[in-house]
């Protein structure tokens, strides 16, 4: 057991599975330490993938080379996409999922990638030499040894267990903490804090009226996460909704001296965008009801995850709160909601890269970074493990910017600003949305995936076609001349302002009510290319969409191109911020504290003003000149 590996990761949640599937396929002799090689990249929380902002980024991880748009596709037991009614940019995919057949699909791809074993155990230690790790030790006293480690180690940490005044060590509902690294690495001078999260209770199915709530269906022609998957659901189970009333509101507002979030039992910081049930009525007491998504966990049981319903009140309290809500008056638990404390590591710690600035060779990835989610989680793995194969191979690290994805913005506010309150992605929290759009993921990340080693062949002929196909499809609008005559019925059909000369098909579809479809309506010439040519939806609707936000588009661009400059000015290794006499001490104490790797970066620091931007450019400049 003493061979050497390239990687090993520590944890076999989302961000671990991701990070051992990156480095193995890239060539790493890879190890994957889990304490339950049962629970591959489980759903602890609810069982769905993607959702507002994180269906982008699930999209992103697909692009890059990925498993968990593939995994998602085939557990898939219903797809929406969410959003539709506003613009492109706020389009979400998400999938319920069977949670079973989720984790079972992530083994299999697992166990089907090349250079990657496996260990059941829990790591206890680190092994370094006081600047690098060299390796792990594990509660079986094995040693293993490596050039880089990543650690995912999700909510087990220290994990403490809350449902009422019962206080349970934990990672997990029945399964036990991880002890002994937390102390380690503040020998070492890491920062630690505490963070909190929660789950519902989980519902017998089989003993809740329907009747009594809305049924949600899902999209009637539903669409992929993957690029490359061909797993198209034929067959969707339907969500249902329901709400909280005043009664259930009241039991629980009466009984929050019980509540280990308002009696001082828990001390970390919760979720602030995805708060308890205790939390909505308390902040939101002016609210007569709160929805409830009652999501089934997979086609063959009963069970269903109350989503809305987080809480960790005790159990009598649960169950007659729950009881009240509308088709749940029959209601059986399968088991208790609870919250879980648990270590993380603020990630100003880290470098862009996800390595750490302390000890060389270590990665962190997921909740250990302050994130909450499964999206958040795996991209961080994915890039933690492709820059830890990058280490190995003595190769520039991927540092994706945020104009390039979803999780470049992610990455880069972990970094950047830290976070003390679980970090969950949203789309507000990209300046350059529109140009990020869920369908363009393919044509901003996979050329770089392929060029690093990641992403195949396959990918690439795919996007190439998708690419020649938007060209052909765009070209031929601008060229087409749309005459009165066959335009001004269907304009009028839809009310729109008729044509009174013939105009191209690109001024027509500019038209916020004008579409593809009816504009292969319209026009014979366009629909008989379209069928002829084989051009896919995906590729008309990614033109579309191109034309008629072109002006927004290339706004963001010009602004993405000068956010670029900065990053590019990079930061001299080590720069003395303290000799900067015109900077304030506390801008000072931000730069060193973040000791960021550009000029960007360093702008986007929380309290460090455009002056202090200003005054450091030109001391780089000075700086480089020097050294030159």
């Amino acid at each position: 057991m003493t061979e050497k590996y390239d990687v090993i990761v520590v944890g076999g949640g989302h961000a671990g599975c991701e990070a051992a599937a990156a480095t193995a396929n890239l060539g790493s002799r890879t190890l994957l330490i889990t304490m339950d090689m049962g629970k591959f990249a489980q759903m602890s929380c609810n069982p769905a993938m993607g959702g507002v902002a994180k269906g982008q980024i699930i999209r992103e991880i697909d692009a890059l080379a990925g498993y968990s748009g593939i995994v998602s596709d085939y557990s898939a037991i219903q797809f929406r996409m969410l959003n539709r009614s506003k613009g492109p940019a706020m389009w979400s995919p998400r999938t319920q999922n069977d949670r079973q057949l989720f984790t079972t699909k992530w083994r299999e791809m697992l166990e089907q990638t090349p250079n990657l074993d496996f260990w059941q155990d829990s790591v206890t230690a680190l092994i370094s030499d006081g600047q690098t790790v060299t390796g792990v030790h594990t509660s079986l006293g094995i040693k293993f040894n490596s050039t880089c480690v990543i650690l995912t180690s999700g909510t087990f940490m220290n994990g403490l267990i809350h449902v009422g005044k019962n206080i349970l060590g934990g990672g997990r509902m029945g399964e036990k903490a991880s002890t002994g690294i937390t102390a380690q690495l503040e020998t070492f001078g890491f920062e630690s804090g505490r963070m909190k999260t929660g789950t519902p209770p989980r519902i017998d199915g089989s003993s809740l009226d329907y009747t009594k709530m809305e049924e949600q269906h899902g999209d009637i022609n539903p669409q992929t996460f993957s690029f490359l998957s061909g797993n198209v659901l034929k067959n969707q189970a339907s969500c249902h909704i329901t709400y909280t009333n005043q009664t259930v509101h009241d039991i629980i507002g009466s009984s929050l001296s019980q509540s280990p979030l308002y009696n001082g039992q828990i001390s970390g910081i919760g979720p602030r965008y995805c708060p308890s049930v205790e939390d909505k009525v308390q902040r939101f007491a002016d609210k007569d009801r709160h929805q409830i998504f009652v999501e089934p966990e997979g086609w063959n049981t009963k069970e269903v995850y109350v989503n809305g319903f987080s809480t960790s009140l005790p159990l009598d309290v649960q169950t007659e709160a729950i009881r009240h809500i509308p088709g749940f008056k029959n209601a059986k638990m399968f088991r208790p909601g609870y919250a879980i404390e648990y270590d993380y590591f603020p990630p100003t710690q880290l470098s862009l890269s996800l390595e750490t600035k302390l000890l060389s060779g270590l990665f962190f990835a997921g909740q250990i970074n302050g994130t909450t989610g499964y999206e958040e989680a795996a991209s961080q793995g994915l890039i933690a493990g492709i820059n830890a194969h990058q280490k190995c191979v003595e190769k520039e690290p991927l540092i994706l910017s945020r104009k390039d994805a979803y999780i470049g913005v992610l990455i880069d506010d972990l970094i950047t600003k830290g976070t003390e309150e679980p970090y969950r992605m949203f789309t507000s929290r990209a300046e350059y949305r529109i140009n990020l759009r869920h369908m363009t993921a393919d044509e901003r990340l996979t050329p770089l995936s392929f060029n690093l080693g990641l992403a195949d062949k396959q990918r690439i002929k795919k996007l190439d076609k998708k690419l020649l196909q938007k060209t052909q499809y765009s070209k031929l609008l601008s060229k087409t001349s749309i005459q009165p005559d066959e335009a001004n019925p269907v304009l009028e059909s839809i009310s729109s302002r008729p044509i009174q000369q013939a105009v191209k098909a690109t001024s027509l579809i500019t038209r916020p009510n004008i579409s593809a479809t009816l504009l292969n309506e319209i026009s014979p010439l366009i629909s008989h290319f379209c069928q002829t040519q084989n051009i896919s939806k995906e590729a008309i609707e990614s033109a579309e969409i191109e034309i008629k936000y072109s002006g927004y588009i290339l706004r963001e661009q010009e602004q993405a191109e000068k956010m670029l400059n900065m990053d590019r000015m990079r930061i001299p290794l080590k720069f003395k911020y303290e000799s900067l006499k015109s900077i304030s001490n506390e801008s000072k104490e931000k730069l060193l504290r973040v000791n960021p790797d550009n000029l960007g970066q360093a702008s986007r620091i929380p309290g460090v003003k455009p002056s202090d931007i200003s005054i450091l450019m030109v001391a780089i400049d000075s700086h480089v000149s020097h050294e030159t």
